[in-house]
């Protein structure tokens, strides 16, 4: 009974929500599975390779519908009876390159039409190849990503290119990302932007799919349990139990994808409300928002609590309410009252179950007043508003009563001002908890709601307070009666910056202690608040990558699956948004610091790509530098000169690279393409470009230290070599005849078959003789210990 992902307005939701589409509770059908092998062959190195499976793909999807039209055919032929239509599409479900074949298996020209409907790709890289070693590769990926961008044109109604029903219109792609833990395919990478319109498709991260909630690197995402049962359960969840097919209807299909990966975390977790006037203090942006509140399912009536009577009702009468025990009351909240002074947002994180442990409902007036309009109409229940979120167990209670930490919340409602516009009360229902006789402990309950001022959670950090965090770790102190949600906006991305996140209880409300403060804050008082403060949590949100959900925070680095700073990025890439969940009747001490090794390790796994060819291309102006001066019969410089003489930029070069900076700069203006921000590009480009010449002079110097220390080496052995090859060499060659003459041809057979640590020790003296004099005498002292222990010392 949590809230379910919904189509967005611009994927056609609002048009779908009348056809009341719900989830089976029991499979009617099944589905029938096959495997293609592609024998495993590398075809992310080359782009025939991956012409070679898309045909083979197209072959074999043929060969199961001519399969299915056989047995049809002969069952029928037989008399036998007959049931349900034959299939006439394929779900098609690739991994990783896979996935790009099942794509261009749609556009293959000999596919057979609307044979396949659906893709479902597991880390597959979409906009172009992690790596493209040879041409063919690039120019497949443009072909196939082209054909794809032309079968969903519509065109302009009335235009001569207009067309009512492009090829792909019935085509539904699903991308689903490993997050931050792939390292071979990014999530930019696995983005369907540009190639698939919003209608029909989507990129989910399997940090934010329902019931996943965890980065996966590139080949676990096919054994990842939680993964798995989730796709198999979507999978199933198309099958239209009247026809046993799966949904022709594309948008049903769409639906369906969306309610059972994506997390309805992303839709009811607004940050700042959209009536504010400030759409970038977002955790979710205007693409969550709540379009079709009013048509929010309640709870079935088999759940309907039995103990309704006011007498047992809490009236509250502070902006913070505090829910310890399924008590079986009832708790009203007056809007008008506690939601004044601009704290207009309501957010409730609690641990019990929507329906079965908590009810939320918002009512026009108090009581039983008098109206002609029936109950249904004048209340109305939110609780399937609350989103689920990871958590750990709930503690145990040792005895019923006793206290025990606050366990970590599982669900999370928030109500914007639009959401309780035109209702006066909000009441929070918590069922009676249930008694069983010999039953172990029940778990511990909580729930922790509160009307809030988003703007007074509103902390803003800018680069330069990042960059210095990496010195001197930074704090931030919370007081008590502090906003329940708390949004952290880091100007610049964590996928660049990596952010190690503390959260410490430094205060719960105890003033007494038979301990001395300083015990007491560092001992009792921590003891005391686990008792009292619910485990925080905290949300990061990225443009690209989607949502991050790190539970029961106490010491995390928040990274998030994103690339900034390049021409192709998603725009608002460059910003991270961290909600933090943290209950409001405790203080807390934040620090925050840039970890260097994580943002090291980023860096060079973002912009590999770019700093390799950079250094490609300094080398190359080294290499010039001095053939130009060869050619003028100049002094040649050493390649460490000529390296350092490219540190010198020119102002021609400066005045030549202002020009390409400027269109896409005048681009962004104009509103034509939205690109990065030109600074952040700018200062990224010239990291890469000093990385690039420091990798090069890194180099340089190894490459030096190599040919010094084998000059040595050389000139060395050269020397001791003339001093021991007329003495050592001429006693070992005497002794190795002497051990040759006593053996005929037969026995040195037979010793090399029987003793191969004879023949090993014999080979290593020749080698070491070979390089070093004394070596082979050192070599000889250890093969003859050796040798000793069998029959031939």
């Amino acid at each position: 009974f949590y809230e379910e992902a919904l189509l967005m307005p611009e994927q056609g939701g609002l048009e779908l929500d009348s056809a009341k589409l719900s989830m089976p509770n029991q499979y009617t059908s099944m589905l029938d599975w096959f495997a293609v092998d592609l024998e495993g062959e590398h075809s992310a190195m080359d782009g025939q390779i991956l012409k070679a499976h898309t045909e083979y793909v197209v072959h074999a999807i043929h060969w199961i519908l001519d399969q299915y039209k056989e047995s049809y055919d002969a069952r029928a032929k037989e008399g036998a009876a007959l049931s349900g239509n034959l299939p006439r599409s394929v779900i098609l479900v690739g991994h990783s390159m896979g996935g790009f074949v099942a794509r261009a298996a749609v556009v293959h020209q000999h596919l057979r039409r609307s044979a396949v409907e659906t893709i479902v790709t597991l880390a597959t890289p979409h906009q172009s190849p992690p790596l493209a070693l040879q041409p063919s590769l690039g120019y497949y990926y443009s072909s196939i990503n082209k054909k794809w961008r032309e079968g969903y044109q519509f065109g302009v109604p009335g235009a001569p290119n207009h067309v009512p029903n492009p090829a792909f219109s019935h085509v539904v792609v699903i991308s689903i990302s490993g997050g931050i833990n792939d390292y071979q395919v990014r999530s930019k990478l696995e983005s369907l932007d540009d190639i698939v319109p919003p209608t029909h498709g989507f990129m989910v991260s399997s940090t934010e799919m329902k019931n996943t909630w965890v980065s996966m690197e590139h080949q676990a995402i096919l054994w990842c349990n939680q993964l798995v049962v989730q796709v198999s359960h979507t999978l199933l969840s198309l099958v239209d139990a009247e026809t046993g097919h799966p949904y022709r209807d594309r948008q049903k299909r769409l639906a369906v994808f969306t309610m059972m990966l994506r997390s309805g975390l992303r839709y009811g977790s607004n940050l700042i409300a959209r009536s504010s006037g400030q759409p970038n203090r977002m955790l979710i942006d205007d693409e969550g928002a709540n379009f079709a509140g009013s048509n929010m399912p309640a709870c079935p009536e088999r759940l309907q609590w039995r103990d309704n009577s006011l007498e047992r009702d809490l009236y509250i009468q502070t902006p913070t309410v505090t829910v310890l025990a399924m008590d079986g009351r009832r708790r009203w909240l007056d809007i008008q009252k506690l939601g004044s002074n601009g704290k207009s947002h309501f957010v409730l994180a609690t641990n019990l179950s929507p329906c079965y442990g908590v009810r939320i409902h918002l009512w026009p007036e108090k009581g039983n007043i008098s109206s002609d309009l029936p109950l249904s109409r004048r209340v109305r229940e939110v609780t399937s508003k609350m989103a689920q979120i990871p958590s750990g167990p709930a503690p145990k209670q040792i005895e019923p009563g006793s206290q025990t930490e606050q366990p970590p919340p599982s669900a999370v409602l928030w109500l914007s001002p639009e959401d309780m516009r035109g209702f006066r009360f909000i009441t929070i229902s918590v069922a009676p908890r249930p008694t069983v006789s010999g039953g172990p402990p029940p778990a511990v309950s909580m729930a922790v709601g509160q009307f809030f001022n988003p703007d007074e959670g509103f902390m803003e950090f800018s680069p330069s307070s990042l960059l210095m965090s990496a010195y001197a770790q930074k704090e931030i102190s919370f007081k008590e009666n502090h906003p329940i949600a708390l949004n952290l906006s880091f100007t610049v991305s964590l996928g660049l910056l990596p952010v190690t996140l503390s959260l410490k209880t430094t205060g719960c409300g105890i003033k007494n202690s038979d301990l001395s403060a300083e015990d007491a804050g560092d001992a009792e008082n921590s003891r005391l608040c686990k008792l009292r403060c619910f485990p925080a949590v905290a949300i990061a949100w990225d443009r690209t990558s989607g949502l991050h959900v790190y539970p029961n925070l106490n010491s995390e680095t928040v990274i998030v699956d994103s690339a900034p700073a390049l021409w192709n990025s998603a725009h608002g890439s460059e910003k991270t948004t961290v909600l933090l969940l943290v209950d409001p009747h405790c203080a807390y001490k934040a620090s925050y610091s840039v970890s260097v090794t994580a943002a090291a390790g980023r860096f060079l796994l973002l912009y590999f790509s770019k700093i390799a060819g950079l250094a490609f291309a300094v080398v190359f102006f080294a290499l010039m530098r001095q053939a130009h001066a060869w050619e003028l019969d100049m002094p040649i410089p050493s390649m460490l000169t000529a390296v350092e003489y490219n540190m010198r930029l020119p102002l021609p070069f400066l005045t030549m690279t202002a020009i390409p900076l400027s269109i896409p700069l005048l681009l962004s203006i104009l509103q034509l393409h939205l690109f990065p921000s030109i600074l952040n590009f700018l200062i990224v480009s010239l990291l890469c470009y000093v990385a690039a010449n420091g990798s090069v002079i890194i180099l340089i110097f190894m490459l030096q230290m190599v040919f010094y220390l084998a000059a040595v080496a050389h000139v060395f052995f050269k020397k001791r070599w003339q001093v021991w090859e007329g003495n050592f060499c001429l006693v070992f060659l005497q002794w190795f005849i002497n051990i040759a003459s006593r053996f005929s041809a037969f026995k040195v057979v037979r010793l090399v078959r029987s003793n191969p640590v004879f023949v090993t020790a014999l080979s290593a003296i020749f080698l070491a003789c070979f390089i070093h004099p004394a070596l082979g005498l050192s070599v000889v002292l250890i093969s003859h210990s050796l040798c000793c222990h069998n029959a031939l010392c």
